[in-house]
C-alpha cells in the first residue's frame, strides 16, 4: 500500500491536544483503522456529503471522529462526543 498522508484540521487538533495521553493512544488506534480501511466510517449525506464518521469507545463514552478521505490522504476534521458534534462539524 502506498503512503497515506494524514492531515489534521485545527478543530481536530484542538480537541486531541487536550486529551490525556492514554486517551490519545485510543484515538491514534482509531486513526490507524481509518488509514487502513477508510470506508469503515458512516458516509454522511446532505450538507456533510463526502464526510465520514467513525465511532469508537473512549473511557465508556462513544466518540465520533469525522474525516474525509481520498486514496492518498485522510483529513481528520473533528473529534468529540455526540453532543453538538454535527452542529460543530457543519460550522467548521
Amino acid at each position: 500500500m502506498a503512503d497515506v498522508a494524514v492531515l489534521q484540521m485545527p478543530a481536530f487538533r484542538r480537541v486531541y491536544k487536550k486529551l490525556a495521553s492514554s486517551h490519545q493512544t485510543v484515538v491514534d488506534n482509531a486513526v490507524r483503522t481509518i488509514v487502513a480501511k477508510p470506508e469503515i466510517g458512516e458516509a454522511k449525506k446532505g450538507d456533510l456529503a463526502g464526510v465520514y464518521v467513525h465511532k469508537f469507545p473512549l473511557n465508556r463514552r462513544q466518540m465520533l471522529l469525522a474525516y474525509e478521505w481520498s486514496p492518498k490522504t485522510r483529513v481528520l476534521l473533528l473529534l468529540g462526543s455526540h453532543e453538538n458534534f454535527y452542529r460543530d462539524l457543519k460550522r467548521g
